[in-house]
């Protein structure tokens, strides 16, 4: 069966997908996307991603490109029409086409929206979970409005590349004063020896994870001691357990950073379970019961 993406009101072939060579999304990576998770054929916390998108949106001043409601009905046509029962959604929404200008278009455009869709081999990305991650340092040089979920994420491609060619997984980011920001594509936690769980604040430069707030909420519930603050790459070479979020790896536990390792070396009790209680969460978000 063919891929179907959602181009600026049309479904079509992924093979044929295309967008025009003047969209801003291209030409100066105006634009903003968004990920989901799918289970069972539902999208996982919905809302929580919509809220954030319409948040970039609104940062860079362009306009939603349909109302949410039709936006939610798109968005499930998609995953039908590609038959995907475990996967992820892709979501991106440029300014539009103008004439190339650093300026916004003069006259109002249509914001242009594109939208794809993925299995995911769920069995796999388990297994890499219960195995665990190495991930290396790299000096976090992006921009200073990583709170906005854009698509101008050279700096990430090249440190990610780096961590490749390294050997790693995935890179955590650290800034001038030698702090731990977050990951390539994910927020990053450490879990110190007392078993305080510590990311880093919203203060900082760092995207607002939507995985990140149900994990916090479902630390709360837990009973388990977190914060919001900053910690230095050698507490984190230190700590007790290390992971990542995202809503495309739920929680992924690090058991080496650099040439550290983490722990005993193997992902840690409490990341473990907080993936175990995401994944339900995010289950019953969609809608689904075990």
């Amino acid at each position: 069966m063919s891929r179907i993406a959602y181009v600026n009101g049309a479904y079509t072939r992924h093979a044929d997908a295309a967008v025009h060579i003047e969209d801003r999304g291209y030409q100066f990576a105006d634009a903003v996307y968004e990920v989901w998770s799918v289970f069972g054929g539902q999208l996982a916390d919905l809302s929580g991603h919509l809220n954030r998108l319409e948040r970039s949106l609104r940062e860079l001043h362009i306009h939603m490109p349909m109302p949410r409601a039709s936006l939610v009905v798109v968005l499930n046509e998609v995953v039908r029409r590609n038959r995907i029962t475990e996967g992820l959604v892709y979501l991106q929404v440029s300014r539009g086409v103008a004439a190339r200008d650093h300026f916004f278009p003069a006259e109002p455009v249509k914001p242009a929206l594109v939208i794809t869709a993925k299995p995911v081999d769920r069995v796999a990305s388990e297994a890499k979970a219960r195995k665990g991650i190495r991930v290396v340092s790299a000096p976090d040089n992006r921009w200073g409005r990583c709170d906005i979920k854009t698509v101008g994420l050279l700096p990430n491609v090249l440190a990610k590349q780096a961590a490749r060619e390294a050997g790693a997984s995935d890179v955590i980011f650290v800034d001038a004063e030698g702090f731990v920001t977050e990951g390539g594509s994910a927020n990053v936690y450490i879990v110190t020896a007392e078993g305080e769980v510590k990311t880093r604040s919203l203060r900082a430069n760092i995207l607002p994870g939507v995985t990140r707030i149900s994990l916090l909420d479902i630390l709360r519930e837990q009973g388990v001691d977190a914060s919001e603050g900053a910690f230095t790459l050698e507490e984190a070479k230190r700590a007790k357990e290390a992971f990542l979020s995202a809503a495309s790896t739920f929680v992924m536990p690090i058991v080496q950073i650099d040439d550290a390792v983490i722990g005993e070396g193997q992902p840690g009790e409490v990341a473990l379970r907080l993936r175990d209680a995401y994944i339900e969460r995010a289950k019953r978000t969609a809608g689904i019961e075990d």
